[in-house]
């Protein structure tokens, strides 16, 4: 199978990046720097994230605000102008097609991005779905993200206006000369920016912002395991067509007015599934996993009670740099999900203690104003 690249491709390479298959694409995992030291630069300074490989699309059209609220259980008719909602694509079973930010650029125009798994099948569904509007796959578009603490100094250097977004709010801007949309947004649970611009300037802003010492470029490794510090979930792992948005601990991106008894209750697929599980609770939750030692687990790994009994299933492990352990996130039975129950994780022909713990494992430090 051929790789697909990205716009950074060559940049990636120049600076010594470790390339591997991801979502079709030939991504860098890692840097020189390597993912625990990326890790940590990025909770201290500012990370610099190759994310053009996620799906970029526009709907618009007459009634789209009502188009996307048949597809997703998010307040799509209240969301502001360059304001963000996150969102979940449900199926008739209440499961979650995928996950997606949705912006608002106009009064009938919004932006989607979607992630990089699922964007062909995203791109059917809503095609599927459409009436009245249209649909624009933006192929010629990179996506960076810069996270961390320095994100908002660096961003304040190059584009003042942009430099004071709060939380899930976006902007058109003049970034290093170039025409981008710049939302305060991301997957690490630091403050940051997340940057759309067209791909044959990619590499210009890019080496723009690495021009700056705070900022450094970071690999998928550390991505994974600071979305993972953050509590924050990842399609395919913490998100399935199995899992309903109570399961994952989701029951916010249900909105007020989309819920039973709200101003615009219900017309998404599963809707009545997902009530019912948000009313009644579910039998399994996501949790936190702390790892006591440091013999790391791994995701479809078993977890047990003390008894011995599976309780449940690892969907995402890593090391988290920021605590100095191994930790992870996994659906167990409703009774093993309070914070501080002592669990294991069978790994090969030993029990590894773990031990439920709330989310996220780190403070989220989003901007909010």
């Amino acid at each position: 199978m051929t790789l697909l690249h990205t716009p950074l491709h060559a940049l990636h390479q120049e600076l010594g990046a470790k390339m591997v298959p991801f979502a079709g694409y030939d991504m860098p995992v890692q840097f020189p720097l390597g993912i625990i030291q990326e890790h940590l630069h990025t909770r201290k300074a500012a990370g610099l994230f190759d994310v053009s490989h996620m799906g970029q699309l526009v709907v618009e059209g007459a009634a789209s605000a009502a188009f996307l609220e048949s597809l997703v259980p998010a307040d799509i008719e209240g969301l502001g102008i360059d304001c963000q909602t996150y969102a979940l694509l449900t199926g008739d079973s209440g499961g979650v097609l995928d996950d997606l930010i949705i912006t608002r650029w106009g009064d009938d125009r919004f932006f989607l991005v979607v992630n990089a798994d699922c964007k062909r099948q995203d791109i059917a569904h809503l095609q599927a779905n459409i009436a009245g509007q249209s649909l624009t796959v933006l192929e010629d578009r990179a996506l960076l993200a810069l996270q961390g603490p320095a994100a908002r100094d660096v961003m304040h250097s190059l584009c003042v206006a942009a430099a004071g977004l709060q939380f899930m709010h976006g902007c058109r801007a003049n970034l290093d000369g170039v025409d981008t949309y710049i939302t305060c947004s991301g997957y690490t649970g630091e403050d940051g920016f997340e940057i759309s611009l067209p791909a044959s300037a990619a590499e210009q802003v890019a080496r723009r912002l690495l021009d700056f010492d705070s900022v450094q470029a970071i690999g998928l490794g550390a991505r994974d395991s600071l979305r993972l510090e953050a509590g924050l979930c990842l399609y395919g792992n913490e998100l399935t067509q199995d899992i309903n948005p109570g399961q994952a601990g989701l029951g916010w991106s249900v909105a007020k007015a989309r819920r039973a008894g709200g101003t615009r209750a219900g017309g998404f697929p599963g809707d009545a599934i997902i009530f019912h599980a948000l009313a009644e609770g579910t039998p399994v939750r996501r949790v936190g996993l702390t790892v006591d030692g440091k013999r790391p687990v791994r995701e479809g790994q078993t977890v047990l009670d003390d008894a011995g009994h599976t309780v449940g299933a690892v969907c995402s492990a890593a090391y988290g740099a920021s605590i100095g352990g191994p930790i992870a996130m996994a659906y167990v039975t409703r009774e093993c999900a309070e914070p501080g129950v002592t669990l294991s994780v069978a790994v090969r022909d030993k029990q590894v203690p773990v031990t439920v713990t709330a989310l996220p494992f780190v403070p989220q430090r989003y901007h909010r104003g």
